[in-house]
């Protein structure tokens, strides 16, 4: 008898104790936590995939650049600098033929003598700003960009050639079919002799850091990563979760660890905007440089918010799936306001026919189906943003109302 209390007590007791999982729980842990630190890096190899191998979605990132006012002020600046190192007025004045004179002199503000280089500098810089701010530059802006691979394949990989060139850590853009430009303007303002310079070639800089040339080498072997990366950190999340204990905290955990390394991401983004436009080089327009970093890491900045949002909303869900007593709660509310709503149409004499009794009958399946859907969309989205996530999600939310609403019993 006594043996056989003792071995009762053995049994209750194994089977009290917990199993453990510590081995299978820590490997859960580490595939969250890998998966985790690979999102941001994941973001930025699928940006380097698509923005630097897509030359059409490049060319409409930078386009609207070419109406920008810095851009144009630093642009005409460049384009003023390398005119008058090619001007020697005494002689190009003494040129002008006397016909001209008048019309230059009026173009010069009557100042053929004192303050000379100042007037002509200031005429020849209202000639580049007007071309600047006109049709044809944006035309030579768009044509020089899309002769390119991609700028940020120069600025980012090196590779390739034509109007964009990476040397010396300094991303660059020939700007001399502008220069032809604002001759060809100086010769019609009556600065004949103008037609005589010589071609002039000038660069104007893009992008300048001393860091350009490390930071190439990253984003090349993310851009080999492509969309392999992504792929590989969610299923690395994925394993995780299915490996771990418990499941859905694991998820939220997850979840809300990718948005946290993802929202580090924008953030390392703006300081890094910071730090780089407060050591520009002296004569770089801050402004310009400012105009074209925000271009070039726009849809950087995009993506980073999508995962954000994305990952904020699956954790969400997961937590409101949830037996924990502030996720039942919530369900009770949402239950409650669609049976009220219920309850005051039925009043109104609305009813839903055999349409209740069906929804109630396969009501799991149509939730389910409504979630691939929403899937779905999110996946056949060109380049979804945070707010296409957050929209998504109130579809769903709404859609998911609706059949509360018309799931009525027999």
């Amino acid at each position: 008898m006594r043996e056989l209390r003792a071995r009762v007590a053995a049994l209750e007791s194994a089977r009290a104790r917990p199993p453990r999982h510590h081995v299978r729980s820590l490997l859960a842990v580490v595939l969250v936590v890998v998966g985790c630190l690979l999102a941001p890096l994941a973001v930025v190899a699928s940006w380097a995939a698509d923005q630097v191998g897509d030359t059409g979605r490049y060319v409409s990132t930078v386009a609207p650049l070419a109406s920008n006012a810095d851009i144009q002020d630093a642009v005409a600046n460049r384009a003023t600098d390398a005119l008058m190192s090619h001007l020697d007025l005494p002689a190009l004045l003494a040129d002008v033929a006397p016909a001209d004179r008048p019309r230059l002199q009026q173009a010069l503000g009557g100042r053929l003598g004192d303050a000379l280089e100042g007037a002509v500098r200031s005429f020849v810089h209202d000639k580049a700003r007007e071309v600047a701010a006109s049709g044809a530059f944006r035309t030579v802006w768009t044509d020089a960009n899309r002769k390119i691979h991609s700028s940020l394949d120069k600025a980012l990989t090196g590779s390739g050639g034509g109007a964009v060139r990476l040397t010396n850590d300094s991303v660059t853009l020939d700007i001399g079919p502008l220069v032809d430009q604002v001759k060809q303007r100086l010769v019609e303002a009556g600065l004949t002799p103008a037609e005589h310079i010589p071609a002039v070639h000038t660069d104007f800089t893009l992008l300048r850091s001393d860091q350009v040339g490390k930071v190439k080498t990253y984003v090349r072997l993310l851009q080999l990563a492509g969309n392999w990366l992504p792929v590989l950190a969610v299923l690395l999340v994925a394993a995780g979760v299915l490996l771990a204990v418990r499941r859905r905290r694991a998820l939220v955990a997850g979840c809300l660890a990718v948005a946290v390394t993802t929202g580090l991401l924008g953030i390392g983004l703006r300081v890094f905007r910071v730090f780089y436009l407060d050591r520009l080089p002296a004569g770089v327009s801050p402004g310009a440089a400012a105009a074209v970093y925000d271009a070039l890491t726009h849809f950087l900045r995009t993506g980073v918010r999508m995962v954000v949002a994305l990952a904020v909303v699956v954790a969400l869900a997961a937590w409101l799936s949830g037996p924990g007593r502030y996720a039942g709660l919530l369900r009770g509310l949402w239950t409650s306001g669609i049976d009220a709503v219920r309850a005051t149409a039925d009043r109104a004499g609305l009813r839903t026919g055999p349409v209740g009794p069906f929804v109630h009958r396969y009501h799991a399946w149509i939730t389910w189906i409504l979630v691939a859907v929403a899937v779905l969309v999110y996946l056949l989205w060109s380049f979804p943003t945070g707010w296409v996530v957050v929209g998504i999600a109130l579809c769903l939310l709404f859609a998911l109302a609706v059949t509360e609403f018309l799931a009525t019993p027999d």
